[in-house]
């Protein structure tokens, strides 16, 4: 990965859930392989659901539960889809030591899916660099959020066409 500067590269107001998914959604088709994404946010500020709203545009269509307590969840593609990219979904809640991230085996995930991380925080300077920062802060309307995304001059070029 590199360590280029990070800036903001866009904001998205969103005023419900719906609005949130269908980001997320068009967040996945520009994904692939090797892809890091973090999220930061308030308790309740959405950050699972717009995972689980990745993970699904992506094609995996089963439950997706919040990996608060076995803190990740692995969805692999089946020999039917084997174009499908893997992604690996944690939630580093939990965490009291950024060293508790290699008992998890966690770098894997790195070079082989798309990787989804909340709470990257918790994985102190052991986080890589590179990735796509989004920030999710809620609004003062009921499910009103305010997304943005930060990164790297290459993840701006490659967010270039995403509107909501």
């Amino acid at each position: 990965m590199n360590s280029t500067p990070v800036m903001k590269i866009n904001e998205f107001i969103v005023d419900d859930l719906s609005k949130s998914q269908i980001l997320a959604s068009r967040l996945a088709t520009l994904l692939k392989t090797g892809d890091i994404l973090t999220f930061e946010g308030n308790l309740g500020a959405g950050k699972t659901e717009f995972c689980r709203a990745i993970i699904h545009a992506v094609g995996y269509l089963e439950d997706v539960p919040s990996p608060t307590f076995n803190l990740v969840q692995v969805y692999e593609p089946d020999i039917v889809d084997a174009d499908k990219p893997a992604i690996w979904h944690m939630d580093l809640y939990r965490l009291e030591k950024p060293e508790e991230i290699f008992e998890l085996g966690i770098e894997e995930g790195f070079d082989t899916a798309i990787t989804l991380i909340e709470w990257p925080d918790r994985m102190g300077r052991y986080l890589p660099q590179g990735s796509l920062e989004i920030k999710m802060v809620m609004g003062d309307a009921e499910g009103a959020r305010k997304i943005t995304f930060s990164g790297s001059e290459y993840w701006k070029k490659r967010l270039e066409g995403l509107v909501l």
